[in-house]
């Protein structure tokens, strides 16, 4: 049997179906109710606008660091609030609607704008915006050039770099620029070694060693831009050092030698600056105004600075300290410092599981002629023991027993450095 309950004036209620719809079309698109809708907005995105009106008393607006966020309310249709995204919002504040500029800080209102919705139905919360007031100064810095941590190709140093303008000059608020370390040009040597130019932007750093980049909005320089020319200088190795001095010892007294520690150094510079080096046989001479030994009696050791011993177109090889001692050795006349050699010292009660190293090679002794005849002296015939007694693993400075021959004598305690370890199973077997 057909189901007649559902079939029964079907059509009607087809047509009752279809205008239920309509009906709720026409209540929904044409009965559009008014809503609000709220949006926040980061407080740095209001745009100041007028600044001209206190830059003509020298002065500049900074806003807070970290400004509160903007909370902007909107009344409309429905329909209309759906399609509203925060880039459709303007934030902007006026100086000229400030109340007062001598206040601290200055409150200057807030004005938002949206397409479509009337300023009467726009409300922002907070309704000013801080800012303060500041002088406005401008300053000229050296352009600081650099490599960064990229390294030139193998043989070569950057021997200079320089920058096109040099310097630069930077207008802002007083308290901003004095906040002003540095203005750095960095370009990339990874590799090279032509010269080459090449232009950087510049970078902005404070005295804390962190970038201006967050601020730059709040000053203008004058080239943000500079054009770097960057030059290499060929490496050499093994150059000497000789020292000077002036003066001259005490009566009786003699200069035994001048060394240096250390006594070569690695440079870098123009070709034409290491040949003039070369014709000099490779020698770079500390100047002796800083060495004095005007009636001295004993040594003098004193730290000096290459500094001024470099030519001009030379540098130090980076990582190389320019602080060097210089040690002037003074003995008295017929008097002459030896080199010992270490194995000719005899080592005595050193226990049969120990073993001795000294460290060094030549233990200086200083000797001098009671005849006056230091021609005749052998240091092959110099007794030299230590004794060892009941020494156990470790360094130590220890005296050395000197005996000389007849007609010299010796002029200071003589001293070794030794390390005594125990004997391995590999040197036993060695033995």
């Amino acid at each position: 049997m057909k189901n007649t309950k559902l079939t029964r004036n079907f059509p009607l209620k087809i047509m009752s179906v279809l205008i239920g719809f309509l009906i709720w079309f026409i209540v929904v698109n044409v009965d559009n109710p008014v809503s609000t809708k709220s949006i926040t907005i980061a407080g740095d995105k209001v745009e100041l606008q007028n600044t001209a009106y206190v830059d003509s008393a020298n002065m500049m607006c900074m806003q807070d660091d970290d400004p509160d966020p903007i909370r902007v309310t909107i009344t409309g249709e429905r329909r209309l609030l759906t399609k509203i995204t925060q880039a459709n919002i303007t934030l902007t504040a006026d100086l000229q609607q400030a109340g007062s500029l001598d206040t601290d800080p200055v409150m200057v209102p807030i004005t938002a704008s949206c397409p479509g919705i009337s300023p009467d139905n726009i409300k922002v919360t907070p309704q000013y915006l801080s800012v303060r007031l500041e002088e406005k100064v401008t300053q000229e810095f050296l352009v600081n050039v650099n490599y960064g941590s990229s390294q030139p190709g193998k043989g070569y140093e950057v021997g200079s770099q320089t920058a096109s303008p040099e310097k630069v000059k930077i207008t802002g608020p007083k308290s901003l620029i004095n906040k002003i370390d540095k203005v750095n040009a960095t370009v990339d040597v990874d590799g090279k070694t032509k010269d080459f130019s090449e232009e950087t932007e510049l970078n902005i750093i404070d005295k804390n060693q962190d970038s201006f980049a967050g601020r730059m909005s709040y000053i203008t320089i004058d080239n943000t831009k500079v054009v770097v020319t960057t030059k290499f200088w060929k490496i050499r190795t093994g150059v000497n050092i000789g020292a000077n001095f002036v003066g001259v010892p005490a009566e009786g007294y003699q200069v035994e030698s001048v060394t240096t520690v250390p006594d070569t150094v690695s440079i870098a510079g123009t070709d034409e600056a290491l040949d003039t080096l070369k014709q000099n046989d490779n020698i770079l001479w500390i100047g002796g105004a800083d060495i004095d030994i005007t009636g001295e009696t004993a040594d003098i050791e004193k730290k000096v600075s290459l500094k001024d011993a470099l030519p001009d177109d030379v540098k130090l090889t980076s990582g190389t300290s320019e602080d060097v001692w210089v040690k002037v050795s003074i003995l008295p006349l017929d008097s002459h410092s030896y080199g010992l050699p270490s194995n000719q010292v005899k080592v005595n009660n050193l226990d049969d599981n120990l073993l001795v190293t000294f460290g060094t090679d030549k233990i200086e002794i200083r000797v001098k002629a009671t005849d006056g005849n230091l021609d005749e002296f052998d240091i092959e015939k110099v007794e030299a023991s230590v004794d060892l007694s009941d020494m156990s693993v470790g360094s130590y400075q220890i005296p050395v027993t000197v005996k000389l021959p007849e007609g010299f004598e010796l002029l200071d305690d003589v001293v070794a450095d030794v390390t005594i370890s125990e004997i391995t199973n590999a040197d036993s077997n060695n033995g």
